[in-house]
């Protein structure tokens, strides 16, 4: 496959090859030398596009690096806004959120929709069924609720996520269980039944934990971050050949 696409996010790095809209195997790492993992990558194999969102200002440095290991680089980051500029996305929308938005709005065409990315943070982003963009909110995300009840408060405990948490809590650990689940459920209950028009769209790490919670009907595409950087490496290298 001819295309790199990498993710660099708050947690963990998500890569995978792509050749035009199809995505290949994903790779995931969670450590502090990103840099050195892509050229693990591209050591084995030569992207002909890269295509790099990043949480982060990827420095010049790192910048130079990276057009070493490919034919084309693209870098999505705070200083590097060049390619959403034309694509109708604000500025202060982080690049995985515009990738998501961008394959949404191919993936739905003419159907507006919620765009609910569960990660470290979690992120509401709504799009007209004109494909316009309509705006968007962040919150914190359900592991990162877990931990900051533990570090702002002097007794409560680091609780991990819940496989069946429940309604209500009869117990300290069950209590905040409860409350972290359920305060997201109805978060996010709360926007898809006030615009109920729109297409659901869940994404992130736990999307697939609170998917199975929902009573109505939302769609997952886990990798739609990689999927919206393989629409922008499909097009780039169909703009070059033209």
């Amino acid at each position: 496959m001819a295309n790199l696409l990498v993710e660099i996010g708050n947690t963990a790095l998500k890569a995978a090859w792509s050749d035009e809209m199809t995505l290949g195997k994903t790779f995931r790492y969670q450590g502090e030398k990103c840099m050195d993992y892509i050229l693990s990558v591209t050591q084995k194999e030569k992207p002909d596009v890269m295509v790099v969102s990043a949480a982060y200002p990827i420095s010049p440095s790192d910048e130079a690096l990276l057009r070493a290991e490919c034919a084309s680089l693209i870098i999505l980051d705070s200083d590097h806004r060049e390619t959403l500029e034309p694509r109708r996305i604000p500025q202060y929308v982080s690049s995985d959120r515009a990738a998501s938005i961008i394959a949404a709005r191919y993936l739905f065409k003419n159907h507006g929709c919620t765009i609910i990315d569960f990660g470290t943070t979690l992120t509401i982003d709504f799009i007209g069924a004109d494909g316009v963009y309509e705006g968007g909110n962040i919150s914190l995300g359900c592991r990162t609720r877990f931990k900051a009840l533990n570090r702002y408060s002097r007794s409560l405990p680091l609780i991990n996520t819940p496989d069946d948490p429940p309604v209500k809590g009869n117990s300290l650990d069950a209590s905040i269980k409860a409350g972290v689940v359920s305060g997201i459920m109805f978060e996010i209950e709360g926007y898809t039944s006030r615009y109920s028009e729109n297409m659901v769209v869940f994404t992130g790490g736990d999307a697939n934990y609170f998917a199975k919670r929902m009573k109505s009907p939302i769609f997952v595409v886990s990798n739609l971050v990689l999927m919206g950087l393989a629409i922008i490496a499909d097009e780039y290298v169909k703009n070059m050949e033209k």
